[in-house]
This record gives structure tokens, sequence and C-alpha cells, in this order.
């Protein structure tokens, strides 16, 4: 299952030479999985308020290839490779007409809100096999 997310680099994203912050493409990364999860039909808020369940990031390895610029229209692409009862690991892209510029490993995990570590949700589980 691939999910695709858009995003334009803004002035604020950019250094003084126009060219997107580093840090910034974890942000669009970040983004495009909050859009993957409520595309799935799943409420993050809800989730958290009913039952005391986030998500969390437990690891990003990243390789940035090629910079971003200023006014730049981005795709980022959410690709699931493994999932398991603690464990949701993710490729993400972040392409630029169809070059890749920045792609990261993205391990999340799932945690109680009292910080202990808990099963990803079944209905995360079901929909991503």
């Amino acid at each position: 299952m691939l999910h695709e997310f858009q995003v334009r680099v803004y002035y604020e994203d950019t250094d003084m030479a126009g060219i997107v912050y580093h840090a910034n493409y974890l942000k669009y990364i970040e983004r495009a999985r909050s859009d993957w999860v409520r595309g799935l039909g799943i409420d993050q808020n809800a989730l958290r308020e009913d039952d005391g369940v986030v998500f969390v990031l437990r690891r990003v390895e990243a390789d940035f290839r090629a910079s971003a610029h200023f006014d730049d229209e981005l795709t980022v692409q959410t690709r699931v490779q493994s999932v398991s009862g603690v464990r949701l690991m993710l490729h993400q892209e972040v392409l630029r007409d169809g070059e890749t510029l920045f792609s990261a490993e993205v391990t999340l995990v799932a945690m109680h809100l009292d910080g202990h570590p808990t099963r990803l949700p079944e209905q995360l589980r079901r929909r991503v096999h």
C-alpha cells in the first residue's frame, strides 16, 4: 500500500540560500504519516482520549540525497515495511518530479500515556496487513 502526500516548500522552510533546512524533511514525513493514519480511518485524538494510547517515534534512519528549494512541489510517499504486535516500520521518501531527495526508515511503537509500551491498536494492524 502506497500513500502519497503533497507538500509545498515555503520560504519559512528554507535557509538563506533558499534550500530546505534539513530538519524540515522530518516535519514533512511526520505530516504524511498523520495524513496516512487519518486516511486509514483512525482518529488519533480519540485513540489518545479513549484508550490512552499514542504513537511514538522510536527510530529514524535518514538519507539526504538532494536539496529541495523554495516553492518546490514535493510528494511524500509512505509504505509499510512491516508490522508486528508492538512495532510499525515504514519507508518514507520525499520526491520532486519523481527524483528522491530524502528517504527514511521509520519505526513507530504504541505507548500508553503512562509511558509504558503497548500493542499497536488492532484497527491499525488489521488495516495495514
